[in-house]
């Protein structure tokens, strides 16, 4: 899977991740020793994966409350309102199949939007599609974070994949020098989280704004709206910190190697 913006849950490598667990919990032990369990690996990732459980709970409790209020328009009407306010009538706005799958194409100028978002009327559909709209405001605003991040996507995509790969072949063959790419190209994912939090916040936060100023929104029924882009922002947030502490475990094993080499 490629990363992209949207409400999806922070953004996944699914089958890479799964491998950069698999990799660090049963392969490593001391550097150029025998492989073997390493709990430190557990230690480092255990606040992140829990922070992400919490998150993930949150958000699909939130989303189902948000669901039940509802709302006068759906969420294409309430996208298309702040577009066309915007002056964007160019940006198209596309139905897509999954859950939580909502996400603007900064290339296309496409926002695509889960059935339910798309076709519902409720505090949860119109949140998120405000949302998605907010990355299109960003776009055609200049908005810096964005620029920076849509520039990081290629090397976040490489970085996702290579860097596991390179990390577990400088591990098989205990090439630390291999690490060390391995590292360096795995950072790309980090700085791309990094700087995808900002970018996220800002456009909730201009959909909480937009919803409530032209009326799409009740402001009694902004709660719900509320806590359902909280809660989205969080996942953001659980995915960042996963990835920087799985980038600052790989630089131990990699210090530590180097230590017992000058020893």
């Amino acid at each position: 899977s490629t990363i992209q913006s949207g409400m999806e849950p922070a953004p996944h490598f699914s089958l890479r991740f799964a491998t950069m667990v698999l990799m660090s919990i049963l392969l490593l032990g001391q550097f150029g020793g025998p492989f073997i369990f390493d709990l430190r690996y557990l230690l480092f990732m255990l606040p992140a994966m829990a922070l992400a459980g919490l998150a993930q709970m949150w958000l699909s409790s939130a989303y189902a409350r948000g669901q039940a209020v509802p709302t006068r328009m759906t969420g294409f009407m309430a996208a298309r309102q702040i577009l066309d306010a915007a002056g964007l009538h160019q940006v198209q706005i596309e139905p897509i199949p999954g859950q939580l799958s909502d996400h603007y194409d900064p290339r296309a100028d496409v926002l695509r939007l889960s059935e339910n978002v798309y076709r519902g009327q409720s505090a949860a559909a119109v949140g998120i599609a405000a949302h998605e709209a907010g990355h299109a405001l960003q776009k055609h605003a200049g908005y810096i974070p964005l620029v920076i991040r849509n520039i990081a996507v290629p090397a976040a995509n490489f970085g996702s994949s290579a860097g596991m790969f390179i990390l577990f072949f400088g591990l098989i063959f205990r090439q630390p020098w291999l690490m060390g790419i391995g590292i360096v190209v795995f950072s790309f994912v980090v700085f791309f989280q990094l700087i995808n939090l900002p970018v996220e916040w800002n456009a909730s936060s201009r959909a909480k704004l937009l919803l409530e100023e032209m009326g799409i929104v009740p402001s009694q029924d902004m709660g719900a709206v509320r806590s359902v882009l909280n809660a989205a922002a969080l996942t953001y947030v659980a995915g960042a910190l996963q990835s920087v502490m799985t980038l600052l475990y790989y630089v131990m094993i990699f210090t530590n190697s180097g230590s017992r080499r000058r020893d």
